[in-house]
This record gives structure tokens, C-alpha cells and sequence, in this order.
């Protein structure tokens, strides 16, 4: 009886205590591994991992000819013309839509509007970068996984006309509270509010020759909510001095030991005339002490002597040399040119003001806020705003601005034609200047009435080629 009456205590105590310890209750009864709540700042994480590659790219860099290929020219005399766009759906892009889709984010990682306006910026820009490289592309029926292997493609208006859309969506969305794992921003959500509306009013710009009424109200629309105001703004991807997380150009020079990539002798050739202050950040001076940009598009059974030109300047590979991908700078010079065409008031006065300061905070940006050559530059006659030649000024320094980010210098060449000076390089038969890049070749077996459709519908013709053009590239 003694020995039933003492389990019979022990197995009480033993209840009492386990039910005491809820400590320990919540611990056995989840399971790390199988979150009850998603983490959608995670997804965004790993979705901000694709954004330097939207930049540095050794194809996108050609283009508007920044970089001249010591080697291995084929890139520089457009030999690549069908490009892949699946790791971009299958990999943030699809991240991005599960933030947006998901109905069990987890609040503790900041509010769940915050969350998914941030998801909605960072798609509205990943596809504006996907179409205006490749023209129509799989959206409305996109990113829906087992349920549609075979998407049609959307022309890109449609495309431009819902990202609109997603950006007014979440510009409206976003309250006070930021978000966290954020590695572009911190998870500063203004500034997040900020690059959305700047994305917003860039984007806008695009529609100058093809739609000049839809792409007023939209730019009015980004400026009444509120753009970038200062460098500390710029959308910047800040690499790290680790191996896992290293700059493009620092792994191809240094890594590799790929000295393939001098600064073009477009670029040198503009900017030294004019003492341009950020030629000695663009630019190593070759063993001579002079700035000498290469030749473009040379053949590749051309031997070059890589210590007679400048190679890409050292600071701009780094290992953690950061990537600016979206700037005040840019803003500025989109601010100019929409005072130009009136788009906003002012005239030539705004368009000035708006020009001039898009020089001095791209020489920010460039040079470590240095700007004791500042004065001396502007007071070049073909740089100093003139109202007779604004639109190809503005055009010249917006490109010089964009250097290496080539996707985007390549856009703003084919929608204004500036700089004017870029040609088809004589040592590469006469071969033009991309218009766009072929869809992935997987595409014609992978989804081919889709992809035949979309071919037909260029709107200014073509076949599936360099030479198309997209909606807004009008002849």
C-alpha cells in the first residue's frame, strides 16, 4: 500500500510541475523547423541577393559601351543574342510572390503592410528591368508554379501599366514601422516609400516618345508622392568583403585574375576633354600615367596590350565595392528633362536647376562627396545647360552618370539617342547597337504558341533578335 501511495504522490507532483512550466510546454511543442508564421523579410532578403547582378553584368555593361573587352570580345560584338529569364521568375521574383500572396506573415518582422509593399517595389523593378530588356513577357499568368507551366506573354504596355499599379499599391500601403533583415535600406520603409515613387517616375520617363500623356500623369503622379532627396537615398547593394557576398568585377580581376575589361574609348574620350572628376574613378590611368580608353568591339584575334589602356578603376572592384542600382542623381536628371518637355513647371529655369544639381550629386555619389572640381567642370561650354542643346546635354551626363550600370544606360540610349556619339564600332562589320535581347531559346519547345504569339506582336516587327525594338523605343 506504501509503495501505490508513494507513485501515486510522485506521479501528482509530476503533473503539477509539468503543468507549471509552460516553458517548457511551447518549447516541446514547436518545431523550429516548421514555422507557424512565414518570414517574409527572409524572402525579400534573398530577393535583394539578385540585385546586383540587374547592374553588374559583363552584356549589359556593352551596350551603351562603357567597357571595351580586351579579350574574349564576343560580348562586345553582340555574338550572344538569346538571353535566359527563368532564374529570375524561379528565384526572387518568386520569392517576392509568396510575400505578397502569403496570409500568415509574421508581425514581429515588422508590419505586414510594410512587408508586402516592400515585396510589391522590388517586383514592380525586377520586371521593369526584365522588359525593357526583352520586350513582352509572361506577367498576368506568371509566377502561378504547377498551375501554368505555359504563361502568355503580356505586352509590355500592359506590363508597364500594372506595375504602375503595384507601385501606387504600395506607395498607399506603407505605415510607420519598419521591417526587418532589410539589407539594402536597414528596413527603413520611407526610404523604401521613396525608391518606390522614384521607380515610379523613372519608369514614367519611358513613355516620353510613345505615350507623352499616360507618361505626364504618371511622373506627376511619383513626384506628388514623394522621390529620392539625397544620396543617402540611392537604392545601393552593399557587398561585403567575404567571399560569399563579393563584388562581380572584384571576382573577374581579382579572383580570377581576368584583366578582360578596360573603360571604353567613348567614355575616356568624352570625359577627359572636359576634366570630368569622375574619369579617375571610372578609370585606371594605364603605365604611361595617361587615361586611354579601348577601341570597342575589336575582333578577337586582336592582341592588345593591356598596359597601354585603363583598365576599370581599382576602387570600383573592391570586394565590397557597392553596386548603385537606383540614385538620386537619376532622379534629378529625369527631373530636368520632364521640365524640358513640360512636364512639370518651370521651362528651361527647373530644367536647369534640376541639371546642374544631377552633376553635382552624381560627382557626390562618385567621388566620395568631393566636389572641389565641381566649378571648374560646369563652367565647360559642353557641359553648362543651354536651352537650344538641353535634351542632349541632359542626355550625355545622365550616361556618364549611369556608368556600369549598363542595362540602364542602354534604356535611356535607345529612348532618347543619347549620347549621339555611340555607333556600331567600325571593327565589328557595322554590326547595330542592340535594340533588345532574344527570349531564352528553352522557350520555343517550352512554351511555343506563347512564344510565337509574342514575336508577332512587336510593335514595330522584327523576329526574335538584337534588333527588335520594345513598346517604348519608338523609330
Amino acid at each position: 500500500m506504501k509503495n501505490i501511495y508513494k507513485s501515486l504522490c510522485i506521479c501528482l507532483m509530476a503533473i503539477v510541475a509539468l503543468n507549471g512550466c509552460t516553458k517548457f510546454d511551447d518549447s516541446i511543442n514547436t518545431d523550429p523547423n516548421n514555422p507557424t508564421k512565414a518570414s517574409g523579410t527572409q524572402l525579400i532578403a534573398n530577393a535583394q541577393l539578385f540585385l546586383p547582378g540587374l547592374s553588374s553584368s559583363p552584356y549589359g555593361v556593352h551596350y551603351p559601351q562603357y567597357l571595351s573587352n580586351t579579350s574574349f570580345t564576343d560580348n562586345s560584338r553582340y555574338v550572344t543574342v538569346n538571353f535566359n529569364f527563368y532564374g529570375t521568375y524561379t528565384g526572387p521574383l518568386n520569392n517576392l510572390e509568396n510575400v505578397i500572396n502569403n496570409t500568415a506573415l509574421d508581425a514581429s518582422e515588422g508590419p505586414i503592410a510594410n512587408q508586402i509593399a516592400v515585396a510589391k517595389i522590388l517586383k514592380a523593378y525586377l520586371f521593369w528591368h526584365m522588359t525593357d530588356r526583352w520586350g513582352p513577357l509572361p506577367y498576368t499568368d506568371a509566377l502561378k508554379g504547377s498551375a501554368n507551366f505555359t504563361p502568355k506573354y503580356d505586352a509590355q504596355q500592359v506590363i508597364y501599366d500594372n506595375l504602375f499599379k503595384l507601385l501606387d499599391e504600395a506607395n498607399a500601403a506603407i505605415v510607420t514601422g519598419n521591417i526587418k533583415n532589410d539589407i539594402v535600406y536597414g528596413g527603413d520603409v520611407a526610404k523604401w516609400k521613396r525608391l518606390g515613387n522614384t521607380i515610379h517616375q523613372l519608369m514614367a520617363l519611358r513613355l516620353s516618345k510613345v505615350d507623352a500623356v499616360k507618361g505626364s500623369a504618371e511622373f506627376n503622379k511619383a513626384v506628388a508622392n514623394g522621390l529620392m532627396g539625397a544620396n543617402t537615398d540611392n537604392l545601393t547593394y552593399p557587398h561585403l568583403a567575404d567571399q560569399n557576398n563579393e563584388n562581380y568585377w572584384y571576382n573577374s580581376f581579382t579572383r580570377l585574375g581576368r584583366n578582360w575589361f578596360a573603360v571604353s574609348k567613348p567614355v575616356v574620350d568624352y570625359m577627359q576633354p572636359l576634366n570630368d572628376p569622375r574619369l579617375a574613378v571610372y578609370a585606371n590611368k594605364n603605365t604611361a600615367g595617361n587615361y586611354v580608353g579601348l577601341d570597342y568591339g575589336l575582333p578577337s584575334s586582336t592582341t592588345v596590350v593591356i598596359n597601354n589602356f585603363s583598365l576599370l578603376g581599382s576602387n570600383l572592384r573592391l570586394q565590397n565595392s557597392p553596386v548603385a542600382l537606383v540614385t538620386y542623381a537619376q532622379s534629378l536628371f529625369a527631373m530636368a528633362e520632364a521640365a524640358k518637355l513640360g512636364w512639370i513647371a518651370g521651362g528651361d529655369v527647373a530644367a536647369k536647376a534640376n541639371y546642374d544639381k544631377a552633376i553635382e550629386y552624381s560627382i557626390r555619389q562618385w567621388n566620395n562627396n568631393d566636389v572641389s572640381g565641381l566649378a571648374a567642370y560646369m563652367a565647360n561650354a559642353d557641359v553648362a545647360y543651354d536651352a537650344t542643346a538641353a535634351l542632349r546635354k541632359i542626355g550625355n551626363q545622365r550616361w556618364v552618370h549611369l556608368f556600369l550600370h549598363g542595362y540602364e544606360g542602354w534604356a535611356e540610349w535607345r529612348r532618347t539617342g543619347f549620347p549621339n556619339f555611340l555607333a556600331p564600332a567600325p571593327n565589328n562589320n557595322g554590326i547595330l547597337i542592340p535594340r533588345r535581347e532574344g527570349y531564352p531559346t528553352q522557350e520555343r519547345s517550352n512554351n511555343t504558341a506563347n512564344y510565337t504569339a509574342a514575336v508577332a506582336s512587336f510593335p514595330y516587327g522584327g523576329t526574335d533578335d538584337l534588333n527588335a525594338r520594345v513598346w517604348w523605343d519608338k523609330p
